[in-house]
């Protein structure tokens, strides 16, 4: 269901000024494609473009690009540290939890990873993994202990989202809000050196669970920000300076 770029797009600017006056009256709403008890798609939108937590994934990256930089670690392949960190990186390692992945440098389970050295990263680039650890706390825990000094990490995960339907099903554990996010991370690193950002609205949202891609929204849609849809949460943690 594509969006209709006519006169829709021309309603949008200032949509909250008519919003009240444009709902449909009580049964009178036209679900139209929607009305239907499953998905359009199962396949998180990658079956028809780019997936739309994708879209918020890649503009978080590229604005936070200067920080991938010097050793980076990222979980599961390193296809953003080079799309994004470029000539900046000296070394990529990639991480993951179990043998069999050919791209892994380093195997271990980020709860309980003693033989990753501390103080070793300039970056690490979390994306859409820390829902998958039921011990969120030891994994932040260890994440803070390998990055250096100054070193940032990049996370990125669902706030509003379907299960998958594959192996990664099993460990899913977490669904995340602005307000568990910082009370999670605060716990680790200073609050003064924690950003955290949301994207998200009931559009995005109900696109999202039905499996649409990103290129079926109009940008201003993707763009809107209604804090009460919290989609993707996105997070910058710096580690302060090492104390004499």
């Amino acid at each position: 269901m594509r969006a209709r770029r006519g006169s829709f797009s021309r309603w949008l600017p200032g949509w909250n000024k008519r919003y009240a006056r444009a709902r449909p009256a009580p049964g009178r709403v036209r679900f139209g494609d929607l009305r239907r008890i499953a998905p359009i798609s199962r396949e998180y939108g990658f079956d028809r473009g780019l997936p739309i937590d994708r879209y918020y994934i890649d503009r978080f990256l590229a604005l936070h690009a200067a920080k991938i930089h010097g050793d980076v670690l990222e979980v599961g392949d390193d296809s953003y540290t080079r799309r994004f960190g470029k000539e900046r990186v000296t070394h990529r390692d990639v991480l993951h939890v179990s043998d069999g992945n050919p791209k892994a440098t380093i195997v271990g389970d980020l709860t309980s990873a003693s033989h990753i050295p501390s103080d070793n990263f300039d970056c690490i680039v979390l994306t859409q993994t820390l829902h998958l650890i039921y011990d969120v706390r030891a994994a932040l825990r260890t994440l803070y202990r390998i990055l250096k000094p100054h070193g940032v990490l990049l996370a990125t995960f669902p706030g509003v989202s379907q299960m998958v339907h594959d192996r990664w099903r099993e460990y899913w554990c977490w669904s995340f809000t602005q307000v568990s996010t910082r009370r999670l991370f605060e716990e680790i690193f200073p609050g003064t050196n924690l950003t955290i950002e949301v994207a998200g609205n009931v559009l995005v949202a109900t696109a999202f669970l039905q499996g649409l891609a990103a290129e079926e929204l109009l940008p201003e849609e993707l763009n809107h920000l209604d804090p009460d849809y919290e989609f993707l949460i996105m997070v910058t943690a710096a580690k302060p300076a090492a104390q004499a």
